[in-house]
Protein backbone atom coordinates (compact mmCIF):
# COMPACT_ATOMS: atom_id res chain seq x y z
CA UNK A 1 0.00 0.00 0.00
CA UNK A 2 2.93 2.35 0.55
CA UNK A 3 3.81 2.04 -3.14
CA UNK A 4 0.50 3.66 -4.01
CA UNK A 5 1.21 6.54 -1.68
CA UNK A 6 4.50 7.18 -3.39
CA UNK A 7 2.83 7.48 -6.82
CA UNK A 8 3.22 11.26 -6.51
CA UNK A 9 6.74 12.38 -5.56
CA UNK A 10 6.84 14.25 -2.27
CA UNK A 11 8.48 17.31 -3.83
CA UNK A 12 5.59 17.56 -6.31
CA UNK A 13 3.13 17.33 -3.45
CA UNK A 14 4.93 20.10 -1.58
CA UNK A 15 4.96 22.32 -4.66
CA UNK A 16 1.25 21.67 -5.19
CA UNK A 17 0.60 22.49 -1.54
CA UNK A 18 2.48 25.79 -1.91
CA UNK A 19 0.53 26.69 -5.05
CA UNK A 20 -2.76 25.90 -3.32
CA UNK A 21 -1.79 27.95 -0.26
CA UNK A 22 -1.38 31.04 -2.48
CA UNK A 23 -4.93 30.68 -3.85
CA UNK A 24 -8.12 31.73 -2.05
CA UNK A 25 -9.98 28.84 -0.36
CA UNK A 26 -12.96 28.86 -2.74
CA UNK A 27 -11.02 29.52 -5.93
CA UNK A 28 -11.95 27.26 -8.87
CA UNK A 29 -8.25 27.31 -9.82
CA UNK A 30 -7.60 25.02 -6.82
CA UNK A 31 -9.73 22.29 -8.40
CA UNK A 32 -7.96 22.84 -11.72
CA UNK A 33 -4.54 22.42 -10.07
CA UNK A 34 -5.66 19.21 -8.34
CA UNK A 35 -7.18 17.85 -11.56
CA UNK A 36 -4.04 18.66 -13.55
CA UNK A 37 -1.85 16.87 -11.01
CA UNK A 38 -4.17 13.85 -11.01
CA UNK A 39 -4.09 13.68 -14.80
CA UNK A 40 -0.30 14.09 -14.88
CA UNK A 41 0.27 11.08 -12.60
CA UNK A 42 -2.68 9.04 -13.90
CA UNK A 43 -4.51 8.89 -10.57
CA UNK A 44 -7.86 10.10 -9.30
CA UNK A 45 -8.53 13.53 -7.83
CA UNK A 46 -9.44 11.85 -4.55
CA UNK A 47 -6.01 10.22 -4.40
CA UNK A 48 -4.34 13.62 -4.82
CA UNK A 49 -6.42 15.09 -2.00
CA UNK A 50 -5.59 12.08 0.18
CA UNK A 51 -1.87 12.42 -0.57
CA UNK A 52 -1.98 16.14 0.24
CA UNK A 53 -3.64 15.35 3.54
CA UNK A 54 -1.00 12.75 4.41
CA UNK A 55 2.06 14.78 3.38
CA UNK A 56 1.74 17.29 6.22
CA UNK A 57 0.23 14.98 8.80
CA UNK A 58 2.41 14.98 11.91
CA UNK A 59 3.90 11.64 12.83
CA UNK A 60 5.25 10.50 16.13
CA UNK A 61 8.99 10.11 16.38
CA UNK A 62 10.24 6.98 18.06
CA UNK A 63 13.46 6.64 19.93
CA UNK A 64 16.06 4.25 18.59
CA UNK A 65 15.45 2.04 21.64
CA UNK A 66 11.65 2.05 21.19
CA UNK A 67 10.07 -0.81 23.10
CA UNK A 68 13.12 -1.44 25.24
CA UNK A 69 13.15 -0.58 28.94
CA UNK A 70 15.44 2.31 29.84
CA UNK A 71 16.45 0.75 33.14
CA UNK A 72 19.04 -2.02 33.01
CA UNK A 73 18.15 -5.34 34.58
CA UNK A 74 20.04 -5.86 37.88
CA UNK A 75 22.25 -8.60 36.39
CA UNK A 76 23.45 -6.33 33.54
CA UNK A 77 23.92 -3.42 35.90
CA UNK A 78 26.06 -5.57 38.19
CA UNK A 79 28.10 -6.75 35.18
CA UNK A 80 28.79 -3.15 34.09
CA UNK A 81 29.72 -2.20 37.66
CA UNK A 82 32.20 -5.08 37.75
CA UNK A 83 33.73 -3.93 34.46
CA UNK A 84 34.09 -0.37 35.72
CA UNK A 85 35.61 -1.58 38.98
CA UNK A 86 38.08 -3.75 37.04
CA UNK A 87 39.08 -0.79 34.86
CA UNK A 88 39.76 1.35 37.91
CA UNK A 89 42.26 -1.16 39.31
Amino acid sequence: MSSRRSAIPSDSLLQLRQRLDRLPPKSPERANQIAATAQLYGISVTTVYRALHLVLKPRTAHRSDHGQPRILPPSELEHYCELIAALKL
